[in-house]
């Protein structure tokens, strides 16, 4: 019986960095070609976690559920879709991770108080041009590569 304390100590301590990073494993085709279906990423939670910026892939509580997803407008700001390139606040922005880019123009997207993110597979993701802005609370963890 004195080998339980000294036991469970162990597991605690082996099991305590899982309070901060844990394994995403992707799902889907919407973050392709920067994320693949299947591949095992790892994740800072939040709560410990800087930001959330610009341009940061996060897990986030979706409408649909949980989804990994690209940060491209922050609390205040305004996306739309010109001529086939996404503006932020009116000025283009570069998304050299985007191989299937969108066409056409669409928007705007008000950020608002919340997080406007997308998938970088443009046509296969379902995401804040959908559901709209996301709060910070839905924000769950940043994927560190």
């Amino acid at each position: 019986m004195k080998q339980l304390p000294l036991f469970l100590a162990a597991m605690a301590l082996a099991l305590a960095p899982l309070a901060f990073v844990h394994p995403v494993r992707i799902q889907g085709v919407s973050m392709q070609p920067t994320l693949r279906d299947g591949e095992i990423r790892f994740a800072l939670r939040s709560w410990c976690a800087p930001g959330p910026r610009i341009g940061e892939i996060w897990v986030v509580r979706s409408p649909e559920g949980g989804a990994v997803k690209r940060i491209l407008a922050l609390p205040g700001q305004r996306l739309a879709l010109r001529d086939g390139k996404f503006c932020r606040d009116g000025l283009s922005i570069e998304e050299s991770y985007v191989l299937h880019p969108e066409s056409g123009s669409a928007g705007p997207w008000e950020a608002g108080s919340g997080y406007l993110v997308l998938g970088d597979n443009r046509p296969a993701s379902r995401d804040g041009r959908a559901w709209g802005a996301l709060p910070r609370t839905d924000l769950e963890s940043v994927i560190i590569y």
